[in-house]
């Protein structure tokens, strides 16, 4: 079994974990009605989409999320929230530097030896969740329970749902597919994009993401008998029908869109497999993103 499959499987645990810990740190994750942003590269960009979304949408205050390199550094913010696995990549720990001393940081790592522990003002250490596979899974969606349960909005639904996610197989006949879109509405459109970015590590496949509602404006063209429209959360009307009468394969997300992410992870180390691919070794990828100056 490769690094990445048994961290996918410790995903309940974890996010039960984090949930238990999101009251510890209090200020740290942002108090209600403060001006936030949450930053992140890769992986953590993309659940920074979601929690930032989540967050606005509930009304507990104005949440913006940005790559860490196209952070507006003009701008004010009460608090900058990043997200950074391994705690070395170059990007977050520049812009981490470059606010030091104008706006309250807060990193969510799961390193706690690494730079960013001097980098950031607020810390927040999942060790229990860090990788050793390149490719995250576990991590990226135990950060993001700590941020949902800290606003409140995270169940024990979700945990069930993710041991669901993890024990069905997977519908029939998408490990051949030649191409994957997944699509999501709101919060689960950062979900949705981080799908697309799983499949991309560790398959190679041919994957895109999109708003649900934009689909129809010019992606559904790709769509036919060898590809899948995976959805996440609640499909707007009409959108199964007319994917499904293309004769692609339409999964509709029944489970928590977080727990969908899960499923979707699984399908990565499937598809993986079956084009005789290692997971662990994703072309051209490394587990951190440090640049070197010339």
């Amino acid at each position: 079994m490769s690094h990445v499959e048994k961290e996918l499987s410790s995903q309940p645990e974890c996010w039960e974990r984090a949930a238990g810990l999101s009251a510890e740190h209090g200020h740290a994750l942002g108090d209600r009605g403060e001006r936030l942003a949450v930053v992140g590269c890769g992986t953590s960009y993309f659940m920074a989409q979601a929690a930032a979304c989540l967050r606005e949408a509930a009304g507990l205050g104005e949440t913006d999320a940005f790559a860490a390199s196209e952070f507006p550094v003009g701008r004010s913010y009460d608090r900058v929230i990043a997200l950074t696995r391994s705690g070395t990549t170059t990007e977050v720990l520049d812009l981490l530097a470059r606010l030091r001393g104008s706006t309250r940081t807060t990193a969510i790592t799961a390193d706690p030896d690494t730079p960013v522990m001097e980098a950031a003002d607020d810390l927040v250490v999942l060790a229990f969740a860090d990788e050793k596979s390149v490719v995250q899974t576990r991590f990226a969606t135990t950060a993001f329970t700590l941020l949902r349960a800290h606003l409140g909005l995270h169940s024990e639904g979700a945990v069930t749902d993710v041991r669901t996610a993890l024990a069905e197989p997977l519908p029939e006949g998408l490990v051949e597919c030649a191409q994957f879109t997944f699509l999501g509405r709101g919060w689960s459109n950062g979900l949705a994009q981080e799908a697309a970015l799983k499949m991309r590590e560790a398959s190679l496949s041919w994957t895109e993401a999109y708003p649900a509602m934009e689909y129809r404006h010019g992606p559904i063209s790709i769509t036919a008998a060898n590809t899948a429209t995976w959805m996440f959360g609640n499909a707007p009307a009409g959108l199964a029908e007319q994917v499904e009468a293309t004769g692609a394969h339409w999964i509709e997300g029944r489970l928590d869109p977080l727990a969908e992410l899960v499923r979707a992870q699984r399908l990565a180390v499937a598809v993986a497999a079956a084009r005789g691919l290692d997971p662990d070794r994703p072309r051209h990828l490394t587990r951190s993103v440090v640049l070197t100056t010339p």
